[in-house]
């Protein structure tokens, strides 16, 4: 038999379903800004940051639309965070994501005399110590494609060279059909060419970290790190070690290498290059385990290797982009502010600013169906103007007359 009231609870059921609360509110942005926030780590959206010089990382953007890689005389060109806002808002931008010791391109040479940074008046000479990849002119990987790329039907994760910064998909890391690992299962990756052109780095293939080593309190300091660690050097041939020997109350596995690595660490700390064929041979995309940053030997041959071939970042634990993401998770999003703004009303005025939220909501909805029915571009000004008009609805006509009950 139908109940009779079932119409009337499912109606019900789906309005209570259709509400919202302003915690839902609030949960549903929390997991957005969070991602938001390990994009732009601790970024000013306000402020060039030229003037603040190379910095150890930032976000940074590419503008297409000013530099147009297309022209015969494009110069790539990378700007911050404040800039694509205030400078670049109505161009067409890439996402650069984070790149190291880069200076903003905004105020400079680097872009036509017709171009004004909004923030930092005047031009001034080009950053001659910035460094510039293919991703400048919105392209990536090996096979040099825009991301998204619109003739690319295959899903693809795309995976940060930690040394050059590039992205690559995934399917060509030369990994064959095992594919890369879960991003829970490693740190940081090299890819082939970097691994080829740094040979030593190889070595740290596979490399333990040790219980003991906590990456947060490992110093960036090449010289006070050698005291915390007591790894092996790559850099001189390793003698085989026993299985019943261990370092540091551990199997020293990682001093097992083959002839090849060997070899070719010698060459490097002869400041010669291995063999281009040799190097091709065991040159090989490198998943590394988060941590493994203090596992790199900070002998004086090692850090001077690290030195001279322009990649002593490696030996700094707050170069990496996890730390970098750890800053900008550190600042209060609009969750937390909700959260305490919440906490100090009373309930009669959580109500209402639950109701007023719904209303908007609804407003807002209605005001952007008019945009789909006419097949309409929604554009910034249109929605300016939505909150224009709301605020104004919102103030107290001063020329009506006074209402019955006010005497």
């Amino acid at each position: 038999m139908e109940n009779e009231n079932g119409p009337e609870k499912s109606e019900q059921g789906k309005e209570d379903k259709d509400g919202v609360t302003m915690l839902d509110v609030l949960q549903d942005e929390q997991e957005l800004e969070e991602d938001a926030n390990a994009v732009l780590g601790a970024a000013d959206d306000q402020n060039c940051t030229y003037d603040e010089g190379y910095l150890a990382r930032q976000p940074l953007y590419a503008c297409l639309t000013c530099t147009q890689p297309e022209n015969p005389d494009f110069k790539p060109a990378g700007i911050c965070l404040a800039c694509s806002y205030k400078c670049h808002e109505r161009c067409e931008l890439v996402e650069l994501y984070t790149k190291r010791s880069f200076r903003c391109d905004c105020p400079t040479k680097k872009f036509s005399s017709d171009h004004k940074c909004k923030l930092k008046p005047g031009k001034v000479e080009e950053n001659a110590k910035n460094s510039y990849s293919q991703n400048f002119s919105g392209v990536y990987c090996s096979c040099s494609r825009p991301y998204p790329d619109p003739e690319d039907p295959i899903e693809d994760e795309m995976i940060q060279c930690v040394i050059c910064e590039d992205w690559y998909h995934g399917r060509h890391l030369g990994l064959g059909d095992t594919g890369p690992p879960q991003d829970t299962d490693y740190g940081e990756m090299i890819c082939r060419g970097c691994a080829r052109k740094y040979p030593l780095l190889i070595n740290y293939k596979g490399v333990k970290i040790p219980e003991s080593t906590n990456p947060s309190t490992t110093s960036s300091d090449p010289q006070s790190a050698s005291t915390q660690t007591n790894h092996p050097c790559k850099l001189k041939p390793q003698e085989t070690v026993e299985d019943d020997k261990a370092v540091d109350g551990k199997i020293a596995d990682d001093t097992k290498k083959d002839d090849s690595s060997t070899a070719d660490a010698e060459k490097a700390k002869d400041g010669e290059e291995p063999e281009e064929s040799k190097a091709e041979a065991v040159a090989e995309t490198l998943f590394l385990p988060e941590g493994w940053r203090a596992c790199i030997c900070r002998c004086e041959k090692c850090v001077k290797y690290f030195k001279s071939n322009k990649i002593e970042f490696l030996l700094d634990e707050k170069d990496t982009v996890h730390h970098y993401e750890s800053q900008g998770k550190k600042r209060a999003g609009q969750f937390e502010q909700g959260m305490e703004a919440l906490s100090q009303m009373d309930r009669v005025q959580q109500v209402e600013a639950i109701s007023m939220y719904n209303n908007m909501k609804t407003d807002l909805m209605g005001y952007l169906a008019s945009f789909a029915r006419e097949g309409k571009v929604v554009k910034e000004e249109d929605i300016r103007k939505f909150f224009s008009d709301m605020k104004s609805a919102k103030r107290p006509r001063l020329d009506l007359p006074p209402p019955d009950s006010c005497k």
